[in-house]
């Protein structure tokens, strides 16, 4: 049986569980990974089930998207090793205690073989440590470094790191002749590791951050701390946060007439910032995935025919546009299945060695080259830096 589940709130975890049961038993087992959506593999005749419970962010909505259109149509293709997907939709409420418990009732009772989940770092690091003990293969949706750093056996990672971002963001600061910025950084997860990420990278660029700030995710005014960085000599402001308080920081940055260039995280590579910040977003620079500029690639880009033809299906199917929160869930599949199909099974350590083994793995988010040292597999050859403009990402040349 394949199962995954998916988190369906902002700061949730979601996360894809394949399991092939034993063929003489007729019999499924349900394997979701709570908070998520479950995808698994029955053998007919045994029943087969699916259910979901609607998600309600912007993280988990193009997630749960992504998992239910390519599960359809990957059913539609025969399954997976000759099985059909089945998916399961969970709520973890947006919090990180219930993705310990849960992760919990899914290894000890729900025996699950591997997990794609955990869309964020707080999800993820309460995941973690029951995942690594009962060593079953995890790809995690978080950004933040602290994931795969130092190398767990059987924890991976999807999305580009918190490292990277501040590196591409801090590389085109400098090529601007910006020496002196701002950071503003939200107290979550991934604002904090994105947080230390930026200052230690700044140190070693001999880059000055004249104000440093903070603001809660769930905040609706982030005007103070902005007042502040507006009185210091900032040539630039650095925004490291998910969720949609960026979106009201810009709007805030708007209103108080800041001249200086504002930067984003890749937490905010998404046409829903642009909707959410309206105005506020032109003018944004933010490290992407080649997701969000697929088109403008070259015909000799090799993420060009993935990204649009992901993007195309994504977009004719739910007339909206496309995410690349959902890109990490469609790279999460494609990689499970493969890993999958490699071992021929989904005998753990055969999973886990295919996946750490896996070369060239053309996802819409990068080319994954996992090693035994390195447990993410990109480099900054995946991330492309971009602005807004009219309203939608260009990438910057």
């Amino acid at each position: 049986m394949v199962s995954a589940t998916q988190r369906a709130e902002q700061v949730g975890a979601c996360c894809l569980r394949l399991e092939i049961r034993d063929e003489s038993v007729c019999h499924y087992v349900r394997r979701s990974i709570y908070p998520s959506k479950g995808i698994k593999v029955v053998q007919p005749p045994c029943p087969q089930k699916y259910g979901y419970s609607r998600p309600a962010s912007f993280l988990g909505d193009p997630e749960e998207k992504t998992l239910k259109l390519y599960v359809d149509r990957i059913n539609a293709d025969g399954g997976v090793l000759g099985r059909k997907l089945q998916l399961f939709v969970y709520d973890d409420g947006s919090d990180s205690s219930k993705a310990n418990s849960f992760v919990k009732r899914l290894i000890l009772q729900d025996n699950v073989d591997l997990i794609v989940g955990g869309s964020t770092t707080g999800s993820t690091m309460a995941m973690l440590p029951l995942v690594e003990a009962h060593k079953i293969p995890f790809l995690s949706m978080g950004a933040a470094s602290v994931i795969v750093e130092p190398v767990r056996p059987y924890t991976f990672k999807l999305p580009h790191s918190d490292r990277m971002a501040a590196q591409k963001v801090l590389d085109d600061m400098k090529a601007r002749g910006f020496t002196k910025f701002a950071l503003l950084s939200d107290t979550g997860g991934f604002g904090k590791s994105g947080h230390n990420e930026t200052v230690k990278l700044a140190k070693k660029m001999g880059m000055t951050i004249v104000s440093d700030q903070n603001y809660g995710e769930k905040d609706t005014d982030i005007t103070p701390q902005l007042q502040k960085i507006k009185s210091s000599d900032a040539q630039a402001v650095f925004v490291f946060g998910t969720g949609q308080a960026p979106a009201i920081a810009a709007k805030n940055y708007q209103q108080l007439a800041l001249q200086i260039p504002l930067y984003m995280s890749h937490g905010q590579a998404s046409m829903d910032f642009v909707k959410l910040a309206g105005k506020a977003a032109e003018g944004v620079r933010m490290p992407t995935p080649a997701l969000l500029v697929a088109d403008q690639l070259p015909d000799t880009d090799p993420q060009k025919r993935i990204g649009m033809d992901y993007k195309r299906v994504y977009e004719e199917h739910y007339k909206t546009d496309v995410s690349t929160f959902g890109g990490y869930a469609y790279d999460g599949l494609m990689m499970s299945i493969a890993a999958i199909k490699k071992a021929g099974s989904t005998n753990k350590a055969k999973v886990r060695s295919a996946l750490e083994n896996l070369k060239n793995f053309y996802g819409v988010n990068g080319i994954y080259n996992m090693t035994p040292t390195d447990h993410m597999g990109l480099d900054q050859q995946a991330f492309r830096m971009a602005v807004i403009k009219d309203g939608k990402f260009v990438e910057i040349k």
